[in-house]
């Protein structure tokens, strides 16, 4: 168990004001994220079938929570891991055209997840996706969307400090971009997190371009599947992605904390050539797969937010478990409930 207790914590808001928050910050944040990118909202599955390629593998090693369905004769449907792909596909289904989008309230189970601070068997994040052209695929749109999404952050966080005066803003006037190379040039003896440590601590927000491909040093600073986000597109220097995380500085835990994983997603040429470093060729036989390589779904950029990791850092909370009901280790809830630390 990798728990975290700061020293002297005391909650802000108690369980009553923090459930009145909750609610508040999901709104605002919701209505501003739609009206800033364009986004319509949908209704989007908990399950999908087995073998479609349309779940998320993540980094390929989580197991999906699945069951069999008696009036499909036994065919085995998965809850989702996330909406990356299935996204792509309503975009297409519904002719949303380039410039506009959808976003989704994504709720998922990932029973493989190690419990700490932030992280939770139950994952509830704003699921988006926006239509694109061919022209729009490049770095600078990257970045551009990536500054928008921010400002819309810093209008979550004056609402929050406005509502809850007790609550004091964190968040820097602008957000700092770095490469995933950047950052092993920087600190080649440390390892991806401590790096994103060391310049999220400094610069209080980043974004850490180009994740999923292997650096330098043969390595890689975290994984992504191969069928979604594009991480081998070339972009400046010879440096390759146009997907990354947006990370900020977590003074209440003290660490890096991520609050989104987005980017555009694969066109063919990319599709092709990250399945085949992955030694994943096989998946072109799959329902998903072979839309994207006949055409039949649109270009697109989009990613996801977590809205209980946004409530935590808003709210000041020193576990997710504040703000979110889940289930936790007994030693976990003990150790919490010793320290100030309601876990719903």
């Amino acid at each position: 168990m990798k728990l975290q207790i700061p020293a002297g914590y005391q909650p802000i808001l108690d369980p009553v004001q923090t459930e009145k928050a909750i609610k508040l910050v999901k709104d605002f944040f919701q209505v501003n994220l739609s009206s800033e990118m364009k986004l319509r909202r949908v209704t989007a599955p908990l399950f999908v079938l087995r073998g479609t390629g349309i779940n998320d593998d993540l980094n390929g090693i989580e197991r999906a929570v699945s069951f069999p369905i008696m009036d499909l004769n036994g065919q085995v449907a998965e809850v989702v891991h996330s909406l990356a792909k299935w996204k792509r596909m309503t975009l297409g289904k519904l002719g949303i055209q380039p410039g506009y989008g959808i976003y989704t309230d994504m709720n998922a189970i990932r029973a493989d997840e190690e419990l700490d601070n932030i992280h939770s068997l139950y994952v509830d994040q704003w699921d988006w996706e926006v239509a694109m052209t061919a022209e729009q695929r490049n770095l600078d749109f990257l970045k551009s969307v990536v500054e928008r999404l921010f400002e819309v952050l810093k209008r979550t966080e004056f609402m929050v400090c406005e509502e809850f005066p007790g609550i004091n803003p964190m968040l820097p006037e602008k957000i700092t971009f770095f490469h995933t190379e950047d950052l092993l040039q920087m600190y080649p003896d440390k390892t991806p997190f401590e790096r994103e440590m060391e310049v999220a601590e400094k610069y209080g927000a980043i974004f850490i371009i180009g994740i999923g491909g292997k650096l330098s040093n043969g390595e890689k600073h975290d994984g992504r599947a191969p069928d979604y986000d594009d991480w081998t597109t070339e972009t400046v220097n010879g440096y390759k992605g146009l997907n990354g995380d947006i990370i900020i500085w977590n003074p209440v835990l003290k660490r890096a904390f991520e609050i989104s994983s987005m980017g555009i997603r694969v066109d063919k040429t990319a599709l092709n050539k990250q399945l085949a470093l992955e030694g994943k060729e096989s998946r072109k036989e799959l329902l998903f797969h072979k839309m994207l390589l006949n055409d039949e779904m649109p270009l697109s950029f989009g990613g996801g937010f977590g809205q209980s990791r946004i409530c935590m850092y808003f709210l000041q909370k020193a576990h997710i478990g504040e703000v979110q009901a889940s289930i936790w280790p007994d030693e976990m809830n003990e150790q919490c409930n010793a320290n100030n630390i309601f876990l719903m």
